[in-house]
């Protein structure tokens, strides 16, 4: 039981030095996006109509929507990806269903297991992103020891299990996790290690994430992944030596598999990934999901933001330890999500109040220091964030992050196909919002959103 309660309290540190939302999501913003991505093309095709506004660079101006599909109004069409280990192939099932729609992410963005998914999706063409994704998923659920029940054996039985006989299943599965590792992702490393002190400190941790370059490198074209004019790619992780929270992007670097890997590195289970004399941790200790990166980067454009989370900040109270476990991860992972959601359109509703001001300054006044510094702030673009969150199983427990079962995850998979599937039947959802209400969100979950 050693690793298995170090794993434990590894997750359960996770969050436990975060630094404050306004720290984490204040003006840093990102670097300035290539206008030549592939959104800015299809708005002049569009013809749409560009309105006229005192804005300064750090702003693209908001563009009204012309005729055609509502998703192709935007100029960013982000796909955000959070962490939650084995919970991750929900999110896989969410890109299948956009890929059915016709979405197709300009940007995706991921922390630790969505930083694994994100490379799968920008490695691949758009015609074998699913496949690609849905083989990678079923490589690393197999167990590298004796095999399991096959998955047709499992289907057609488990849907008449008592739920006792469920729950005893899946902790099997995440014991296994345990003792085994995964086939191509990470293996358990010598007792003698545990208690080792090593030079390296990419040998300080309970498992070996070595086997995972090899499938990453497999299942990804790193070459593809390095032409952002083709798609956008953040993921963020922890320098391990200054505790601060960086982001690895194809607009300022050249990816390659150890950045992914970094961004999934959660200690003690992992071990930290050297990157350039640096070595980096999971980005999911500062913060597990990456939305922020996509809503302060500069300059601030139209965006439609799919925002697939892994962790619900709703649950039921807690009647036994075991329940206490699991509702503390939910909470932990979830909250900042709502937290950097509400930040943000608070501070996108005074940008647009701001610009609309600036409209009423005489000509002659806008020289002014003032004035200047004024449209270094507004902005009338607009913001519309899709939010797509994993609700968990009733038999589902502490454990269902690193629950890698196939059963399990074709059960996720379909969930995020489902959930996305019920999105897409509202259009309106992705309709740009009004100058009014220039921040909205929606969840298929609670109904309509806030628009």
């Amino acid at each position: 039981m050693g690793p298995f309660l170090f794993w434990e309290l590894g997750v359960a540190e996770k969050r436990r030095n975060s630094e404050s939302i306004e720290r984490e999501i204040g003006e840093q913003g990102g670097p300035p996006q290539d206008s030549s991505s592939p959104a800015t093309p299809a708005r002049a095709k569009r013809g749409s109509r560009e309105r006229r506004s005192p804005l300064s660079e750090h702003c693209a101006p908001a563009v009204e929507p012309g005729e055609g599909p509502a998703h192709e109004a935007y100029a960013v069409r982000a796909l955000v990806l959070q962490g939650g280990g084995a919970l991750g192939s929900y999110q896989a099932g969410v890109y299948q269903g956009l890929a059915e729609g016709g979405i197709h992410p300009n940007w995706i963005a991921g922390i630790s297991i969505g930083a694994l998914n994100a490379a799968v999706i920008a490695g691949n063409p758009p015609e074998t992103r699913v496949e690609q994704l849905r083989a990678f998923w079923e490589y690393i659920c197999a167990q590298p020891w004796l095999p399991g029940l096959p998955l047709e054996v499992l289907s057609e039985t488990a849907p008449l299990w008592p739920e006792p006989m469920r729950v005893w299943f899946d902790s099997i599965n995440a014991a296994r996790a345990v003792v085994e590792g995964q086939r191509g992702f990470f293996t358990p490393r010598a007792i003698t290690d545990l208690w080792a002190r090593f030079e390296d400190p990419s040998r300080a941790s309970y498992y070996d994430t070595a086997p995972l370059k090899a499938t990453l490198e497999r299942f990804v074209d790193f070459d593809r992944i390095n032409h952002p004019k083709e798609m956008r790619v953040s993921v963020g992780a922890v320098n391990v030596h200054t505790g601060n929270f960086a982001y690895f992007d194809n607009t300022r670097m050249t990816l390659r598999a150890e950045h992914f890997m970094a961004s999934g590195a959660l200690p003690p289970g992992f071990p930290a990934v050297e990157i350039d004399g640096e070595y980096y941790w999971d980005g999911g200790l500062v913060s597990n999901t990456p939305l922020q990166e996509v809503l302060t980067a500069q300059p601030r454009r139209d965006a439609l933001i799919f925002q697939v989370d892994l962790w619900s900040a709703r649950g039921h109270l807690p009647h036994n330890l075991l329940d206490v476990a699991e509702r503390q991860k939910d909470i932990q992972y979830s909250s900042r999500t709502r937290a950097i959601t509400d930040y943000m359109r608070e501070q996108q509703n005074y940008r647009r109040m701001l610009s609309e001001l600036m409209t009423l300054v005489p000509e002659s006044k806008r020289n002014s220091p003032w004035y200047q510094r004024a449209a270094d702030h507004a902005c009338d673009a607009r913001r519309n964030v899709i939010q797509l969150i994993y609700r968990d199983k009733t038999f589902e427990g502490s454990a269902k992050d690193y629950q890698f079962g196939v059963l399990t995850m074709h059960e996720h998979w379909s969930s995020g196909l489902e959930d996305i599937r019920e999105t897409l039947t509202h259009p309106k959802w992705l309709a740009m919002p009004g100058p009014e209400h220039p921040f909205v969100t929606h969840d298929v979950h609670r109904g309509d959103g806030d628009a």
